[in-house]
């Protein structure tokens, strides 16, 4: 699964904050940075709550201070996407892991990661879903102007498309 984190993470963070400033490359960086773990086989600190506020708490400390509020909401979406990670996944639901190490200290490293734990048809149902809000948020945002495809790819920004004869604040 790639597709269903993106697309939750995207979504929920353009939902939620309706903020032109968010750089939704970090966005969809951080949803699907947990996923590296997975080459071991199982899961680890970023499939914990500790590993996404070791991120968050990262991103604060190294973007504190004057002139530096720019870079705060470029990297600012990646740990909000790790949680949101964490709530897609399932991780949330296995409490020694997500709760690591405060639950205990033996969760992380063993077992399936929770987001393939469950059956190929549920797989692919979340994947297909995942796709169609990824269509969805693109049709909203109209990513089929090149050049608001061109603003998302370089500077990361999703804007709403200004409808013909509306008064705007």
């Amino acid at each position: 699964m790639f597709l269903w984190f993106v697309a939750c993470a995207v979504v929920l963070v353009a939902l939620v904050f309706d903020s032109s400033g968010v750089d939704y490359r970090f966005v969809a960086l951080g949803a699907v940075l947990p996923l590296v773990e997975n080459l071991t086989g199982s899961p680890w600190l970023m499939h914990t709550l500790a590993g996404s506020a070791a991120a968050l708490f990262a991103v604060m400390i190294s973007t504190a201070g004057r002139g530096r509020r720019l870079r705060r909401r470029r990297w600012i979406g990646m740990p909000i996407a790790m949680l949101v990670f964490l709530v897609a996944s399932g991780a949330w639901s296995r409490t020694e892991l997500f709760w690591w190490p405060f639950a205990g200290g033996d969760a992380i490293g063993r077992g399936v990661p929770p987001e393939y734990d469950r059956p190929l048809v549920i797989l692919i149902t979340l994947e297909l879903a995942g796709l169609a809000a990824l269509l969805w948020i693109a049709r909203r945002h109209g990513l089929t102007d090149p050049q608001r495809r061109r603003t998302l790819l370089s500077a990361g920004r999703l804007t709403l498309p200004q409808i013909e004869g509306a008064d705007g604040p």
